[in-house]
């Protein structure tokens, strides 16, 4: 077996890359050497923001037949990223929430799944779910709302 000497410079200019690009794991491979480097994946806080509003026209959109766009419900959590929404831990398990649930500042209340990561998302604030707006499994853009807590 072939001795290893690590390059220092390299790992650090891994470490660097996986801070500026938000990525949680890299692998280099030169010849028959390979490091992968990794970083632990901080924890995803939601923040509320107020829902963004297009303001365009159907007929303008290209497609005189279709509505505008929704607005998002007033107090709806929207998703923080592009991914799958799950509302429980594992397929076929209870779900973290359902309407009528009283939530918990930073309770989990939905994963969602990207890049095969699991990111728990968490109430933003203390309330009661009124409104489901995701079904298990279903594929969500950033900003889709996914549920109404008041």
């Amino acid at each position: 077996m072939s001795k290893f000497d690590i390059d220092e410079a390299l790992v650090r200019k891994l470490g660097l890359l996986l801070k500026e690009t938000g990525l949680t794991e890299l692998e280099f491979e030169s010849g028959d050497q390979r490091i992968r480097v990794t970083a632990q994946a901080a924890p995803t806080t939601v923040v509320h923001a107020a829902p963004t509003v297009q303001n365009v026209a159907p007929a303008a959109a290209g497609n005189p037949g279709a509505a505008a766009p929704a607005a998002a419900p007033k107090n709806a959590l929207t998703s923080p990223m592009v991914g799958t929404v799950y509302l429980a831990s594992e397929p076929g398990g209870t779900p973290f929430v359902k309407v009528g649930d009283r939530v918990t500042k930073g309770q989990t209340v939905l994963i969602i799944e990207a890049m095969k990561v699991m990111n728990p998302i968490s109430a933003p604030a203390n309330g009661v779910v009124k409104e489901v707006l995701v079904q298990d499994a279903q594929p969500v853009e950033f900003a889709e709302p996914l549920l109404v807590i008041e």
